[in-house]
């Protein structure tokens, strides 16, 4: 166990914050104990009606969303995401994140300093990098051709999120635990699906990541955005497990107590997990809400233990825990193992 931690407390790049729709413009604080911070990147799911997840970033800029649950390209809607504030971020009218009484939750990610011109990759990209936190977000533009394309990170992203904001086209998803010659969709519950030119079949390095031709993420003059994640030790970790059909699943060790899940079943169909600690405040965790449909929140039976240093799964259901299928995750830390307690 490191002695010391370079995100010794989640709070203060990472949210999950829960609030009730005004349906007149406001603002919304992810303070939480004193502590907040900036947001760059606000993924926002009504969880009382089945609105769409709506995904905002500074990069891009306010006004503009991609939708997880979506094939759609980019929106621009004034009354959406307004500004990125000190403690939070500001919505609009916009129902899908301000409906008047609904139960809303906005995830949100701090990716650090400013937006800079990226040349490292055969691409040039707009990135925003917070190496420390292990996040940044690249946009880019595809030329058709195998390429690269700058993270700014300076270790390998374990988990990329890409989407082509200009037209119609599925979501695509990187992770390290399934072959770079492979990929996941987040807009559906497909399984793990193969394709070479997707990745160009190359693992992201400490500078880039690779993009084929596949125009998921690289048609030549189409503009995209990625989000890309690193591990860092005692904050986030992106692995995966293998289910074993009992009430007494699988532990998976993190190293730290967490704040946010992400769980996709990879041999078989299954939907994208989401789980926090805003929306289940004690074990065992049940709220959850799917990042590939717009449906509201499913109070689910007893599905997950948070722990002090890590998970556990707590059902049999073969979204989650079928005999021998595969699974991957990402998860982000309320505090490192060392400061932690289990609820």
């Amino acid at each position: 166990m490191p002695t010391t931690y370079a995100i010794p407390d989640g709070r203060t790049v990472m949210a999950a914050t829960t609030y009730t729709g005004t349906g007149a413009a406001a603002s919304v604080s992810n303070a939480v104990n004193g502590v907040s911070f900036q947001p760059d990147f606000v993924w926002v799911k009504n969880r009382t009606t089945a609105y769409s997840h709506l995904l905002a970033d500074s990069v891009r800029g306010t006004t503009k969303y991609i939708v997880s649950s979506s094939n759609g390209g980019e929106v621009t809607d004034a009354n959406s995401v307004t500004a990125f504030n000190a403690n939070g971020f500001s919505v609009g009218t916009l129902v899908d994140i301000n409906a008047s009484g609904n139960a809303i939750v906005g995830w949100q990610w701090n990716a650090g300093g400013s937006t800079v011109t990226n040349t490292t990759g055969s691409i040039s990209a707009q990135v925003r990098a917070n190496a420390t936190a292990g996040f940044s977000i690249a946009t880019y533009t595809g030329t058709g051709a195998n390429a690269t394309v700058g993270h700014g990170l300076g270790v390998a992203p374990q988990m990329i999120l890409v989407k082509k904001r200009s037209a119609v086209q599925a979501w695509s998803v990187f992770h390290a635990s399934i072959p770079n010659t492979q990929y996941l969709v987040l807009n559906t519950t497909a399984a793990v699906a193969t394709l070479a030119s997707m990745w160009n079949s190359t693992s992201p390095t400490t500078s880039v990541f690779s993009v084929g031709t596949d125009g998921n993420v690289n048609t030549s003059a189409a503009t995209y955005v990625a989000y890309c994640f690193a591990p860092v030790a005692g904050y986030s970790a992106f692995g995966s497990y293998t289910g074993n059909a009992s009430t007494d699943g699988p532990f998976v060790y993190l190293g730290f107590r967490p704040r946010f899940i992400l769980v996709k079943r990879t041999d078989s169909t299954g939907s994208w997990h989401m789980l926090d600690t805003s929306r289940s405040t004690y074990n065992v965790m049940m709220n959850e809400l799917y990042a590939e449909s717009s449906s509201a929140e499913v109070a689910t039976s007893a599905d997950f233990d948070f722990l002090s240093n890590g998970f556990k799964l707590r059902v049999t259901a073969i979204q989650l825990n079928a005999s021998g299928g595969t699974y991957v995750y990402a998860c982000f830390a309320e505090n490192p193992f060392k400061y932690a307690n289990a609820r």
